[in-house]
């Protein structure tokens, strides 16, 4: 089975369009969706209703999605990301919020092999930044393969007989092929909000038969989410970094 692996939308509609047309062309079996629909950039609305109609779906919520249903506190966000919560609370329709209210909290395991979580399987906001947030990470896991995100950074991990190394992904595609006796965090990098300086959408398929995990990048319309954000009102830095992809 073929499963594409996105995370982080962030609001950002175009980015997300894109990845269906992509997603039309591979044959996918089933969608795995790690965090965080909203925050950032300006249709939240359009973005949980896209996603929410993909089938099969297993998804999980961000800690943007918790903040706006006030599931967490934003006092620990800056400024800029704040001004967004606000924002996406007052523009985000009743039966959107009550799905996004109602998403599962990492980590969750899925067809007894894959492991979900948004940050780390042991704290669903902490961010795996290097070998030692995965080391700890991988203490928490006992699946072969964890998936998460929360960094924006497309990254694999690994943990061999106790050795944990990290590969950072870049260029337009990579492959890793899944070996036995090997444990695997792996992060597909951001669909909508980019922040290792490439500033193309992000995401991964993994395929249960060949056991390889590719990774692609993907231009979309940016100066039209641009638009949008600065016409919402919303920080004009949010537009900027999406030119820069940070």
């Amino acid at each position: 089975m073929r499963y594409l692996i996105f995370t982080d939308i962030h609001g950002n509609l175009e980015a997300l369009l894109v990845l269906l047309k992509f997603a039309q062309r591979r044959k996918i079996g089933h969608y795995i969706f790690l965090g965080d629909l909203v925050g950032y950039g300006a249709d939240p609305n359009e973005i949980i209703q896209k996603v929410r109609a993909l089938k099969p779906l297993s998804i999980i919520r961000g800690n943007h999605d918790k903040a706006v249903c006030d599931h967490d506190s934003i006092q620990t966000f800056n400024p800029i990301a704040a001004a967004s919560i606000h924002w996406t609370k007052k523009n985000v329709k009743k039966k959107n919020m009550e799905y996004l209210c109602n998403l599962k909290k990492g980590p969750v395991t899925i067809h007894n092999h894959i492991l979900l979580c948004h940050g780390a399987p042991f704290d669903e906001d902490h961010y795996i930044f290097g070998e030692f947030d995965a080391a700890e990470a991988f203490a928490h896991v006992t699946t072969p393969l964890c998936l998460f995100g929360h960094t924006h950074f497309p990254f694999v991990y690994t943990e061999k007989e106790h050795i944990v190394d990290g590969t950072f992904l870049s260029g337009d595609s990579n492959e890793i092929k899944l070996e036995e006796g090997t444990k695997y965090l792996i992060n597909p990098g951001s669909i909508g909000q980019p922040r290792d300086r490439d500033n193309r959408a992000a995401c991964a398929i993994y395929d249960s038969d060949t056991k390889k995990i590719n990774f692609y990048r993907m231009e979309y319309e940016i100066r039209e989410a641009q638009r949008k954000i600065l016409e919402a009102g919303l920080p004009s830095a949010l537009a900027e970094r999406l030119t820069l992809g940070i």
